[in-house]
């Protein structure tokens, strides 16, 4: 089932389970560090060790944060002698990050005014 198939019906709740797939790919982006790692991957591939330098995070930080995104099939691993190297594993996610950028814009970021879920929500 689609997003658009589960919220078009009427009979249709937030809670449904067609709409589990999606929650858990929003929340996989949801957490600060691994946006800032697709964001770096969508640049081209990189290792924890570059990950670790261009964020400023401790190295068990970025690795977990990987693991995250790599169970979730978003980023691939590709192992070279003793090192991987990581790219994004699917595409579209640049597209779905372009997307929100666009929406962002086009709402003027009102989403950080959110009370719940904005910036200055705790």
């Amino acid at each position: 089932m689609t997003i658009n198939d589960a919220v078009g019906r009427r009979e249709s709740t937030c809670t449904e389970s067609g709409l589990d797939p999606a929650v858990a790919l929003f929340r996989s982006l949801a957490d600060g560090t691994r946006l800032a790692i697709v964001r770096r991957l969508a640049d081209g591939e990189a290792r924890v060790a570059d990950l670790v330098g261009d964020l400023g995070l401790a190295q068990s930080t970025v690795s977990a944060h990987v693991a995250c995104l790599r169970d979730c099939g978003l980023v691939d691993g590709r192992p070279q002698g003793r090192q991987v190297f990581y790219s994004l594993g699917r595409p579209e996610l640049l597209d779905l990050l372009a997307s929100a950028e666009t929406l962002l814009t086009a709402t003027g970021s009102a989403v950080a005014l959110c009370p719940n879920y904005g910036t200055g929500a705790e």
